[in-house]
C-alpha cells in the first residue's frame, strides 16, 4: 500500500516539480513527451504545465524555456505515438490490459472519426485521448504530411495556453498556495474546445436545412 501511495503522490504535479529538483526542466520534458504519445495516458501533463508557470520564479526557470521544451516534448510524443500506430496498430492493445485497454484505442478512434484532423488539436486537452490519439491517426493511416502539421499545431496551442493559464494565475497573490483549486480550470479548459467544436457543428447542421429549404432546386438531384 505504501508504494502505491508513493506512487499515486508523484501524479501530483507539484510533487512532480519537488522531485525534479535541479532537473525541473528535463522533467517536465519527459513527462510532456511521454505522456503525448508514449502510450502511458496517467502523468499530469496539464497540470504539471500550468503548475510550472505559475511556480516558475520559485523554480528558476524562463517562462521561454518552459515553453521551447513543452512544445519540443509534445511534438516528438505525437510522432512517437503516431508511428506505433503507423507500424503496430491494434496489436498493442488488448481488452484486459492494464493500460493499453483496447477502449481507450477505441475512444481515441472515435474522436479522431468525429472530429477529422482536427483531433489532433482537440484531443491535446482531454486526457487519455491526449495520448491515443496520435496512435489512432498512424492506426487510420493518415498522410504523414497532414499529421505533422496537425500535430504541431495542437502542440503549440496545447503548451502556450497551459503557460499563459499559469501566468495569469501566477500573478495573483496567493494562488500558488492554492495548487489543487487549478484543477477546477484545467478541467474547465479540457471541455472547452470539444464544446466550442459541439455549436459549432449545431450550428453548421441547423443552418444547413435552412438554405436547403431557401434553394430546393438546389437540394433535388439531376435527372438524366
Amino acid at each position: 500500500m505504501d508504494a502505491i501511495s508513493n506512487l499515486l503522490s508523484y501524479m501530483d504535479a507539484a510533487t512532480l516539480l519537488e522531485a525534479f529538483g535541479p532537473w525541473v526542466i528535463a522533467g517536465i520534458g519527459i513527462v510532456v513527451f511521454i505522456e503525448s504519445g508514449v502510450l502511458f495516458p496517467f502523468l499530469p501533463g496539464d497540470s504539471l504545465l500550468v503548475t510550472a508557470a505559475i511556480l516558475r520564479e520559485q523554480l528558476d526557470v524562463n517562462i521561454w524555456t518552459l515553453l521551447a521544451v513543452g512544445i519540443v516534448a509534445a511534438i516528438l510524443g505525437d510522432q512517437v505515438g503516431y508511428y506505433l500506430g503507423h507500424r503496430f496498430g491494434r496489436r498493442l492493445f488488448k481488452d484486459d490490459a492494464k493500460v493499453l485497454k483496447t477502449e481507450h484505442l477505441q475512444s481515441a478512434e472515435e474522436f479522431f472519426e468525429k472530429h477529422g484532423p482536427v483531433a489532433l488539436v482537440l484531443g491535446r486537452f482531454v486526457p487519455i485521448v491526449r495520448t491515443f490519439i496520435p496512435v489512432a491517426a498512424g492506426t487510420a493511416e493518415m498522410p504523414y504530411k497532414n499529421f505533422v502539421v496537425w500535430n504541431v499545431s495542437g502542440a503549440i496551442a496545447w503548451v502556450l495556453s497551459m503557460n499563459l493559464v499559469g501566468m495569469f494565475l501566477g500573478n495573483i497573490p496567493g494562488i500558488a498556495d492554492s495548487i489543487e483549486k487549478i484543477m477546477l480550470l484545467i478541467i474547465g479548459l479540457s471541455v472547452l474546445p470539444i464544446v466550442v467544436k459541439y455549436v459549432l457543428d449545431r450550428f453548421k447542421a441547423t443552418k444547413e436545412p435552412k438554405v436547403a429549404a431557401l434553394n430546393p432546386d438546389a437540394a433535388e438531384p439531376e435527372t438524366v
